[in-house]
């Protein structure tokens, strides 16, 4: 065999492997740029649709809460074995109808309509407590306006800290990773 036919061949095979090789690894690199692509669609998707909106009601409640125990002038709304004032119960009831029924209701409505982009596989515990304390309160509260049928002005499920923490911190996390992941898609390590 011809000595410049065989360098001629040598280099064809090195080009041509070379070839395959870089578009293997572009193909690799192209498809998780894909991935991580669709993986933020989905993160933006959670931010913008569930985990935003949760995190603003979460935190509109709580400073709603301070305000209300503010107008009180205590820490607390129900002390054990002590019934409200009729003057607390008026304003508390206030409260309950325009403030906290309403945004738990708002709360209820964006887990039931955006399940589907809750973080996990499964529904938190935490959320399962705040559907508990939210539909307990809603449906006493309903037959007291609707009937007379007294009750105890609160849910028969204590508000669940747990479900504020864990929008808090599923929120933060969501967040980081479409950070993470808008650095892959642009090509950047995040």
């Amino acid at each position: 065999m011809d000595s410049t036919f065989l360098a001629a061949l040598i280099a064809a095979t090195v080009t041509v492997g070379g070839w395959m090789a870089n578009h293997a690894l572009s193909a690799r690199a192209d498809l998780r740029r894909r991935q991580a692509e669709a993986r933020l669609t989905h993160v933006e998707n959670q931010l913008e649709q569930l985990y935003g909106p949760l995190l603003f009601l979460v935190e509109e409640g709580r400073s709603a809460f301070r305000d209300f125990c503010d107008t009180l002038g205590r820490h607390y709304v129900f002390a054990a074995g002590r019934p409200l004032s009729p003057e607390d119960q008026e304003l508390w009831l206030f409260w309950v109808d325009h403030a906290f029924m309403p945004r738990n209701e708002a709360i209820q409505n964006l887990l039931s309509a955006k399940t589907h982009l809750i973080v996990g596989d499964r529904m938190p515990d935490s959320y399962l407590a705040f559907i508990d304390h939210y539909n307990s309160w809603r449906v006493s509260h309903l037959r007291w306006k609707e009937e007379g049928v007294p009750y105890s002005w609160r849910s028969k499920a204590n508000w669940p800290n747990s479900f504020e923490a864990e929008v808090i911190e599923s929120y933060g996390r969501l967040k980081d990773l479409q950070i993470q992941l808008a650095g892959l898609v642009r090509g950047v390590d995040a």
